[in-house]
């Protein structure tokens, strides 16, 4: 399975560009799933459901699953967050794993840079980075730096650098 990673500070639209870059991927035949990383307390369970009431009663894993889906919580219960590294060992196998957020952490990544954000450029101190994605002036980098607003463009660049080819 390969891996990469888009990074970049808060309000970057990492969000926005996977919602478009997946469905196109996806259309050039590649199997794709994503990681996010919550810089926050989240929780995906409803407080008076079944599943809510195992996890309250100390539960480390609740397992939910339907005709539709299944998600399996796992609560850290004082453990250390895991990392990346180790989360991916939980996912299914596909040809490609999108990685949002962990922009800390080793795999390869692309870099969602807005200059109206004010803040610096991630590739200046992370080797992992790729290359950098913009929708305004080029950053100084001796990276590739393509248009954030390509979705096309990006979808060749990451066929290319994950070795898909050019679908």
């Amino acid at each position: 399975m390969k891996v990469l990673g888009l990074a970049g500070w808060s309000g970057a639209g990492k969000t926005t560009l996977l919602a478009k870059l997946i469905p196109e991927l996806i259309r050039r035949g590649i199997t794709v799933s994503t990681m996010k990383h919550a810089h926050h307390a989240f929780d995906v369970d409803t407080p008076g459901k079944d599943s809510y009431v195992h996890r309250e009663a100390g539960a480390t894993e609740v397992l939910v699953a339907s005709g539709n889906r299944w998600a399996l919580m796992h609560e850290h219960r004082g453990s250390p967050e895991p990392t990346s590294q180790e989360l991916m060992r939980h996912m299914s196998d596909v040809d490609l794993l999108l990685v949002e957020g962990f922009k800390r952490e080793g795999h390869d990544k692309l870099e969602i840079y807005r200059e109206a954000n004010g803040k610096p450029l991630l590739a200046v101190e992370d080797p992992n980075i790729v290359a950098v994605l913009v929708d305004g002036p080029k950053p100084e980098t001796k990276l590739p730096v393509i248009d954030l607003n390509d979705i096309g463009a990006i979808a060749d660049f990451v066929m290319r650098h994950c070795g898909f080819g050019k679908a």
